[in-house]
């Protein structure tokens, strides 16, 4: 189920496990009792007392009776789970409503209800639950915080049952879960002009037809339900049917962020790593030209493309698009290194779809991390494919890395001159700086107008 839909099951805390199995949930006081028993009734046997052989006997099978009563009992109960929302940033809350009905014709007993979740995002919540009567229910609810991304599983949900005298407890277990997937936080961006975007930044406004005036019209026929006022009479005239105006068909900006995941292109490992800022930097990337009105897509070093293969692996409009910005977040809460040594996939995909005809109708976002003197040229030539390409530089050195050994890296400065030369809007993305304020850098850059050294 999605987000925020309760997930759960029905069944008797009783069915599972059997009588061998209850009397491991002898507790420490439990088997106190049963070692003291047996010892009273020796002591009784050798010493010929008859009453402290009946105390023996009492303390020995009291928990053994009360092993035998928890065993039987035949609770039925539901529980289920509401994870609100299913998808948070790093570092924000999620809540979770638990919720256990009685649909047996029985009270139960005093509960005691732990759902398991892993240590990163704290610890087990646990609940007492008081007699519950036939049909009724008990809600509970707690929150759960991760600051790293990722996917986690919450349950399953488990149950405990316990005696009025604490000498027994017996767990029982529901068979679902939920999923809490936390995505890389994000940071709002300025919204500063960038080379690749249609007329007017984002809005989609190049049209695919000139409407100049009426002898440029394209007419279509009427249809049941256009407008009259779209009505072209002079095509009505000449045609002897009712002709409309065509629509005019916006053609949505694109927008590619490259995301370079190369495990020899990072060092080091946590929040506060070249590669976690990478990954937070081109989310707040994808977030802001979805926000635009662009058709966006997410690219690694590997070449696959997120939300698809569908349209060169761009989102589509309306609510496929919201659909593919959560395909995206996704992918980035659980984006790890690969083990690719470069860029040419990558550069393959960058080629091979997506711009269209001329090749000049997309805007390019990328983020590399230690480049040698073959991968820094394979970068730069990306730009010929795009009208408009910005690149953030990470080094490994500045944020507290080495590199890889007998990886020959390029110095920042030389790896910034090659991509400026090409045609890049390249930035050099250094510890302790804001993305929104490099993204602003990026758009009061010099940047180069149209496609930098041809197709090829």
């Amino acid at each position: 189920m999605g987000a925020g839909a309760p997930r759960g099951g029905a069944g008797g805390p009783g069915d599972g496990g059997g009588l061998r199995a209850s009397l491991s949930g002898l507790t420490t006081r439990g088997r106190s009792f049963v070692a003291a028993g047996i010892a009273a009734s020796v002591c009784a046997y050798v010493l010929g007392q008859g009453a402290l052989l009946r105390v023996g006997l009492l303390l020995a099978l009291l928990p053994l009776i009360c092993v035998y009563a928890l065993h039987r009992t035949r609770y039925r109960v539901s529980g289920s789970r509401r994870l609100t929302p299913g998808r948070v940033p790093a570092g924000a809350e999620a809540r979770v409503q638990l919720r256990m009905d009685n649909v047996s014709r029985l009270p139960t007993g005093l509960l005691m209800l732990q759902d398991r979740v892993p240590y990163v995002l704290g610890p087990r919540p646990r609940f007492v639950l008081d007699r519950v009567e036939p049909g009724g229910s008990r809600e509970v609810s707690y929150r759960v915080r991760s600051d790293l991304r990722g996917r986690y599983p919450l349950g399953p949900l488990q149950l405990r049952l316990t005696d009025p005298f604490g000498l027994v407890e017996l767990t029982r277990s529901f068979s679902t879960y939920d999923t809490l997937t936390v995505i890389p936080r994000t940071e709002p961006l300025p919204p500063v002009r960038l080379t690749g975007e249609s007329n007017g930044y984002g809005d989609g406004s190049r049209r695919s037809l000139a409407l100049a005036g009426d002898d440029d019209v394209i007419p279509r026929g009427y249809r049941r339900g256009d407008d009259l006022r779209r009505v072209h009479w002079r095509s009505t005239a000449r045609y002897g049917e009712l002709m409309v105006r065509r629509e005019e068909q916006p053609q949505r900006s694109r927008a590619t962020v490259l995301l370079d995941t190369r495990r020899l292109a990072f060092d080091g490992a946590g929040p506060d790593s070249a590669f976690e800022w990478a990954v937070s930097a081109a989310a707040s990337s994808l977030v802001h030209v979805l926000e635009q009105g662009f058709s966006a897509r997410l690219l690694t070093d590997t070449g696959d493309a997120v939300p698809g293969e569908g349209g060169g692996g761009f989102s589509a409009g309306g609510q496929e698009s919201a659909e593919a910005a959560g395909l995206m977040m996704d992918t980035l809460a659980v984006v790890g290194h690969s083990d690719g040594a470069g860029l040419s996939r990558a550069y393959d995909a960058v080629r091979g779809g997506g711009y269209g005809e001329g090749g000049g109708d997309g805007l390019l976002i990328a983020f590399f991390g230690d480049l040698d003197d073959v991968q820094t040229e394979l970068a730069a030539r990306m730009r010929q494919r795009a009208s408009g390409a910005v690149a953030f530089v990470l080094d490994t050195g500045a944020w507290g890395g080495r590199p890889v050994p007998g990886h020959d890296v390029l110095p920042l400065e030389e790896r910034l001159r090659r991509l400026r030369d090409a045609g890049w809007t390249a930035l050099a993305a250094t510890p302790g700086t804001a993305f929104g304020e490099l993204w602003r850098q990026a758009g009061t850059a010099r940047v180069g107008t149209g496609t930098s050294g041809g197709r090829e």
